[in-house]
């Protein structure tokens, strides 16, 4: 797997968000209903659980202080959690801005309007923090390269130079 690209993050947002204000500049009066608490609490929710789980995995890979060592299978779960978290964070992220572009402005004119500006505040910092999390998430199970060992003279070594360190490769 490839580490997630912070420019596929930030054109996932920026299209999301300009899909959200096309869509709600035209449907705004058609919502009946306030904007949910729920999603924000849920992102920021998820969020804090990979923004735990990114250090200890991290020391649990490196074997730092004695740490037991990581079920690979485990890890494998967290990167899948944290590639699907950085781009929903960046998606939800998108859709969360573009909402709240068009209602600051129409603040003073529609008195709904009032009411959704706190969650899509919420909305936004949440997703953020999910996008944010996730990032950390996947860089925490990144696994170290191995460390140099000099000592292996005339093995097979990963770089196809058989020669033992001998010149000319003989």
């Amino acid at each position: 797997m490839r580490p997630t690209k912070l420019s596929t993050l930030f054109v996932a947002a920026l299209a999301a968000a300009a899909v959200a204000w096309l869509v709600i500049s035209r449907f705004y009066g058609d919502i009946a209903t306030t904007l949910p608490w729920l999603p924000p609490f849920v992102m920021l929710g998820l969020a804090l659980v990979e923004a735990v789980l990114a250090p200890g995995t991290k020391a649990r890979i490196e074997r730092r202080n004695g740490a037991p060592p990581v079920n690979p299978l485990a890890v494998a779960w967290y990167v899948v959690l944290a590639k699907a978290s950085a781009l929903g964070g960046a998606l939800f992220t998108g859709l969360y801005a573009g909402l709240l572009t068009w209602l600051v402005p129409q603040r003073g004119f529609l008195t709904h309007v009032g009411q959704d500006l706190p969650q899509a505040i919420v909305g936004v910092i949440g997703a953020l923090a999910l996008t944010l999390a996730g990032l950390w998430l996947e860089r925490a199970c990144r696994v170290p390269p191995p460390p140099p060992d000099d000592n292996r003279v005339g093995e097979d070594r990963p770089g196809g130079d058989r020669s033992g360190g001998r010149p000319g490769g003989i």
